[in-house]
């Protein structure tokens, strides 16, 4: 159950639709259900507005099925899935109906619900390699119910590019900057936009960036005021953070279930 869910038991309470005792019965579940394996949390919705994500990395196809499996039972209907690997993605889905996203590693099972904002987060990167993070947090954004708008391949060696989309950057509620090499992107759009920035380092680049470090040191020190940073190579969490934005003040709630 997340927060949607249970203002509306508590709606159906107040009108008398059902007695507080059936409201009462279905709060008593338990926190977590423990699969030995794993701890599924079902009350991360009701705290946090968003429900349980798993991570797959490291963790075998039967375990992420289990969890699914373990989580629908509970009623979350929608569950995301990051850092999925295509072999992982296809015995799911021999299984599951999972919709897979190969190129940001990232699969939800359930269906892919409709923007509930109209508050845009754009998602830009200084070149293509920049992508598959990118692509994690564009496919994390819009399970989230946000609209998207996707200006890839506009570092700052070709400044012009960036300066093409400016009415995408102005009319942006939140951009996620998307960068590696020296991350100087961040900064750039940090001056223009008028809306938080999020800064994704990436792990893209030559030897000296150290695998995404030299942009994060650039992102952490930006002079742009109103740029926020996320670890290296981390769409999710900027999609997250960035959706959490995106729905403040909003008439509905941010969930994925």
């Amino acid at each position: 159950m997340d927060q949607k869910e249970l203002r509306l038991l508590l709606q159906r309470v107040a009108d008398h639709e059902i007695p507080a005792e059936e409201a009462l019965r279905m709060l008593r579940k338990a926190p977590f259900e423990d699969l030995g394996y794993a701890k599924t949390d079902l009350h991360r919705g009701i705290r946090q507005g968003q429900p349980e994500v798993i991570f797959g990395a490291g963790k075998t196809p039967e375990q992420i099925t289990g969890i699914i499996k373990n989580l629908q039972k509970n009623g979350q209907e929608r569950i995301l899935i990051t850092r999925l690997s295509p072999e992982k993605a296809e015995q799911l889905q021999s299984e599951l109906p999972v919709i897979y996203h190969a190129a940001g590693r990232i699969a939800l099972a359930g269906e892919m619900p409709e923007p509930d904002t109209d508050g845009t987060i754009v998602i830009a990167t200084g070149g293509t390699s920049d992508q598959p993070v990118a692509e994690e947090a564009a496919f994390t954004a819009q399970v989230f119910r946000n609209p998207v708008v996707r200006l890839y391949d506009v570092g700052v060696s070709g400044l012009h590019r960036l300066l093409s989309h400016l009415d995408a950057v102005m009319s942006a509620r939140v951009i996620i900057a998307i960068a590696g090499m020296e991350g100087a992107l961040a900064s750039v759009i940090g001056g223009l936009a008028d809306c938080p920035v999020i800064a994704v380092p990436t792990s893209v680049g030559y030897g000296a960036s150290f695998g995404g470090i030299a942009a994060l040191l650039s992102m952490l020190n930006s002079c742009a005021s109103g740029v926020s940073t996320v670890n290296i190579d981390n769409g999710f969490g900027a999609a997250y953070q960035a959706s959490m934005i995106n729905h403040i003040g909003g008439s509905h709630e941010n969930t994925v279930s």
